[in-house]
């Protein structure tokens, strides 16, 4: 077998479209999504530590905004 430029074209357009659908499958499946909101919360959670422990968050250390 005469392997040329365009079959390994092929090989690896083939490779990466397996892997992109696996990735989709991966980023969609229902075990993943409690992690995927979690991390989607977790700027939220920043906000709320600043909140309770009443430090804003546009001010400097002596109370001056910043």
């Amino acid at each position: 077998m005469n392997i040329d430029i365009n079959v390994v074209r092929g090989v690896l357009t083939l490779l990466v479209l397996v892997s992109f659908i696996g990735l989709c499958l991966w980023a969609y499946s229902r075990k993943r999504e409690s992690a995927f909101n979690e991390a989607a919360n977790l700027p939220f959670a920043d906000e709320d530590l600043n909140s309770r422990s009443g430090v804003a968050a546009n001010t400097s250390k002596n109370g001056e905004p910043s």
